[in-house]
């Protein structure tokens, strides 16, 4: 194996990036968010044709979690950039989980039976 791929895989947090970025970057593929009456279920990528801006974001932030832990794995000499990027990540996280709350909140409504997929959960997993 290269030593740079020895020297970047000894720091557990590079592991831990590693998971985010495939979690943020590849489950968002195939993980639902949400399943409305009809059997309509909503998966992450659908939301970016929505018109409203806030679905829009979800799936960009979904994106952007992504490349910032992709980023992120190959600062691992910079260890002070590499928190910087790390703690902004957390933070779109944050303001993720929230959009998801939100949109999850408005999802069902009181003639509709909804479910709540585990596509929601994944910046919780994330941070």
């Amino acid at each position: 194996m290269p030593q740079l791929f020895i020297e970047m895989i000894q720091r557990v947090q590079s592991i831990y990036l590693a998971l985010v970025f495939l979690l943020s970057g590849g489950l968002i593929f195939f993980l639902k968010i949400g399943k409305t009456q009809g059997n309509s279920t909503t998966d992450i990528l659908s939301l970016f044709h929505h018109e409203s801006f806030i679905l829009k974001s979800i799936s960009i932030s979904f994106w952007i979690v992504s490349a910032l832990a992709l980023v992120s794995i190959f600062l691992y000499r910079n260890r002070t950039l590499q928190i910087t990027i790390n703690r902004i990540n957390i933070l779109i996280n944050l303001i993720l989980l929230g959009l998801l709350a939100y949109y999850l909140l408005n999802l069902s409504g009181e003639t509709t039976v909804s479910m709540k997929g585990i596509g929601s959960f994944l910046p919780l997993l994330s941070i």
